[in-house]
């Protein structure tokens, strides 16, 4: 696991980071993605109330873009942004002082600020288990649509908030349209890399995503699922 911790201080720090997000940021700590304003995912991070600050945990290959557009969403807020080299820890047992839940479901355990470790969960098992997507893996940059991704399902996304950037594409997804697209988990045997087409009769149905355990996450239009799916050499099934 390897995160970037972007500290955010500041007066206006809440609101700041309130008009950019897809949570409630009053309600952290939360799980949330800053899009474009076609609402496409650009990253996604938890935000972790400490102190006078607001630490945004976030894919450290993700980290240096996400501060470059905070920093150009500044503007006269009265807010400074700085990346600080902070570890963190986390874990499924028994969680230990100081540590918060994750906020996106109960079996991805707790995190902890500012301590090194991991208990060897099988972090991919049990995100498969759950269909939880990854960053870089089910939530691509400038492609996947948050609604899509599980969101909603996950805490991930408040619609009573008020407005973010993509906030009209995400509500109108929700509230006007049913949803074509989504992950799903399917059964796969074999295996094959993340991003490998999956076809059914020669129509491609999706993209294969997180695998473990015989199952897979896989980002799927809904209508063309089938009772036999491929992926390169692995073959799907629904699960």
């Amino acid at each position: 696991m390897t995160r970037q911790i972007i500290r955010l201080t500041g007066e206006d720090r809440v609101e700041f980071l309130q008009g950019l997000v897809t949570n409630d940021v009053t309600r952290a700590p939360c799980w949330a993605a800053i899009l474009t304003p076609q609402g496409k995912y650009l990253a996604d991070f938890l935000i972790i109330p400490d102190g006078d600050a607001l630490l945004i945990d976030v894919a450290a290959a993700l980290a240096p873009d996400l501060l470059r557009r905070l920093t150009m969403y500044r503007l006269r807020s009265k807010v400074t942004l700085e990346p600080v080299d902070m570890p963190v820890a986390r874990g499924t047992g028994p969680a230990p002082e100081g540590a918060i839940a994750d906020p996106r479901h109960p079996a991805l355990g707790w995190r902890l600020y500012g301590a090194q470790g991991d208990d060897g969960s099988d972090w991919d098992a049990i995100r498969v288990a759950h269909c939880i997507p990854e960053t870089g893996i089910e939530l691509i940059p400038n492609e996947t649509f948050i609604l899509e991704a599980g969101f909603e399902r996950l805490h991930g996304v408040d619609f009573r908030k008020g407005c973010y950037v993509g906030q009209e594409v995400t509500a109108r997804m929700k509230h006007k349209t049913e949803l074509r697209k989504g992950i799903t988990v399917l059964g796969i045997e074999g295996a094959a890399p993340t991003g490998t087409p999956i076809t059914a009769d020669g129509k491609e149905v999706g993209t294969l995503g997180t695998q473990s355990g015989g199952r897979a996450i896989a980002h799927v239009r809904h209508d063309r699922l089938a009772p036999r799916m491929q992926a390169g050499e692995a073959r799907l099934t629904p699960a």
